[in-house]
């Protein structure tokens, strides 16, 4: 379970393909207008009945600055006083979400997302908390986990001591690159000192995780300058690590188109990036988690993935996939049972549907009995790196290889390949084949042939 990932460079040039990332199945881009307000509060209902504990999502989309590489949903804008109405929204979709759910529902995770969330000032952040504390059950032990997305350019010292007073006890540094001509390169200036203060802000005022978010691909960036952030990093010692792979969608993400497209790494250095970086956090300690994410050996998620209890969901790897996840604010995405649904994601539509005293529910799907299996069958190859037959036939009461028939040839051809070990009872994902576990899982997407894949990021 633990053997550490090989690097098979003609693998991964055959199977580098482009595909969904699989923090749900179906994926968001099956997501359809017939699901509304209505299958919502069904949703919710179910939840209540059952008394499902919670996961909280809350997007703050506002951004003072443009980072030319990102795709988030964002509104840029030095006005700070944009936020307001956005908030008085946010908070009475909170009130109208909440009065379907149970007070005995606890939220064990907490995530705000963006966006920059500490683009809001500190009483706006202790008003929406205390906002969330009135209608949704937050633990107020410390044992829940309430993570936020931090700018270290708009944090210091006391925005980390409010936050921890606030319950937050995980924080997500986005930092991509410490190369200054990479960072003018993509509009994001920020010191190492700006970062390493709000880490050892955070440190001090003990938040249980510190995650660093780091981006390969980028314009300037070269295999020797990639490689020197990274060390740099790991001096940070970070529990967490997300090494993202660049995808250059101009076409889709209007700001992409201020990023010099002959100033990005060759296909080839991108890779020796990834290598490299493979080697140094390896040499540190920090393990593979999957889907570019790694870990050192005491973090919660690297003791979840060796217990087999690893789960994914839209926030990523977590330990509570159990949760039904309620994700609140423009394009947030929500999963209640077998019900996904997502906000509008343009702001002015998000802010008038609920002036109108109406939930902003855009899309969504439902998901039928092919999509359940399937979401389990996907869920144990990505989390664990392998599948028992038997569990997944028991669960479904199906016959594996009956029901996956036509299936087979690609799983054989990669088994000949050295990707997977397959056999009657199981599939094992080698080491060789755990950093394109994406391209396995997509093995068993029935609506992959009907999608463009142009939609996607490349596997590596």
């Amino acid at each position: 379970m633990l053997d550490a990932i090989r690097w098979d460079s003609d693998l991964i040039r055959r199977y580098d393909l482009a595909g969904p990332r699989y923090t749900s199945y179906p994926t968001a881009v099956q997501f359809h207008g017939q699901v509304g307000t209505f299958d919502l509060f069904h949703a919710l209902r179910d939840s209540r009945k059952a008394l499902r504990p919670l996961s909280l999502y809350v997007h703050v989309p506002f951004c003072a600055n443009i980072c030319y590489y990102c795709a988030c949903n964002k509104v840029i804008t030095k006005d700070r006083g944009r936020a307001l109405p956005y908030l008085q929204r946010l908070e009475q979709e909170i009130q109208l979400i909440a009065c379907h759910l149970d007070p005995a529902q606890k939220v064990e995770q907490l995530h705000f997302g963006g966006g920059t969330p500490t683009f809001l000032s500190h009483d706006e952040l202790r008003q929406l908390m205390a906002h969330l504390r009135k209608h949704f059950n937050l633990l107020d032990d410390d044992s829940g986990d309430y993570g936020i997305e931090i700018d270290p350019r708009e944090a210091d010292w006391s925005t980390m001591g409010l936050l921890r007073e606030l319950g937050f006890n995980r924080v997500s540094i986005g930092l991509q690159d410490l190369d200054p001509a990479v960072q003018r390169a993509v509009n994001r200036l920020q010191s190492l000192e700006e970062t390493r203060a709000v880490i050892d802000a955070a440190r001090t005022l003990q938040f249980r995780s510190i995650n660093i978010d780091l981006i390969y691909g980028l314009p300037k960036q070269t295999p020797e300058n990639f490689a020197r952030t990274v060390e740099e990093v790991i001096s940070l010692q970070p529990d967490r690590l997300s090494v993202f792979n660049y995808a250059h969608l101009p076409e889709r993400f209007m700001p992409q188109r201020r990023i010099n497209g002959s100033e990005l790494p060759a296909p080839a250095q991108k890779l020796e990036m990834l290598e490299r970086t493979i080697e140094q956090l390896t040499a540190a300690g920090y393990r593979y988690i999957g889907m570019d994410h790694f870990a050192l050996p005491d973090d919660e998620l690297a003791i979840a993935q060796e217990e087999e209890t690893l789960q994914r969901n839209f926030q990523g790897y977590t330990t509570h996939g159990h949760c039904d996840l309620i994700g609140l604010g423009v394009s947030a995405i929500s999963q209640i049972g077998d019900l996904y649904c997502q906000n509008s994601s343009d702001l002015n539509e998000y802010q008038n549907t609920l002036a109108a005293a109406q939930l902003a529910t855009s899309r969504g799907l439902v998901c039928n009995a092919d999509d359940r299996l399937r979401r389990a069958v996907i869920q144990q190859l990505i989390c664990n790196f392998s599948l028992e037959f038997a569990e997944i036939e028991q669960q479904f009461n199906i016959d594996f290889q009956g029901y996956f028939g036509a299936l087979w040839p690609q799983l054989q051809g990669m088994a000949n390949d050295g990707l997977i070990e397959l056999d009657r009872e199981r599939i094992e994902v080698l080491p060789a084949g755990r950093l394109l576990v994406r391209s396995v899982c997509m093995v068993f997407d029935a609506y992959l042939e009907q999608q463009n894949r142009q939609r996607f990021s490349r596997v590596i």
